[in-house]
């Protein structure tokens, strides 16, 4: 069963910086390189919305919001995508989740449970 844990989340002042990680359990390392890796973040009373995503080829996408503050990554043999954050801010203040997608003749998405950021101005 597939599975996947952030942690790194906390409370930071803005201007501040965290890392986030998502560990992927479940999944041996082949599926995991292939994957599409994405950090999602919902705050209170917003839809929960994109904030960047890394294809297998590391190719990255950013939500306009984030860009220049945020860096996704991933350690392939490690099954760990991170989320790199400076410069942040109190609208950056959200529950962030992790999410793997898997692409073929059947898709999959898996969800982690999510770790608070909370930014103090």
């Amino acid at each position: 069963q597939v599975q996947l844990v952030e942690s790194g989340g906390g409370l930071v002042q803005a201007g501040g910086s965290l890392r986030l990680s998502c560990a992927a359990s479940g999944i041996n390392s082949s599926t995991f390189r292939v994957a599409v890796m994405g950090w999602y973040r919902q705050a209170t009373g917003n839809q929960r919305e994109m904030v960047a995503r890394i294809r297998a080829s590391g190719a990255t996408t950013y939500a306009d919001s984030v860009k220049d503050r945020i860096t996704i990554s991933r350690d392939n043999p490690r099954n760990t995508v991170y989320l790199q954050m400076s410069s942040l801010r109190p609208e950056d203040t959200a529950a962030y989740y992790c999410k793997m997608e898997l692409l073929g003749v059947n898709r999959y998405e898996y969800w982690g449970q999510g770790t608070q950021v909370t930014v103090s101005s």
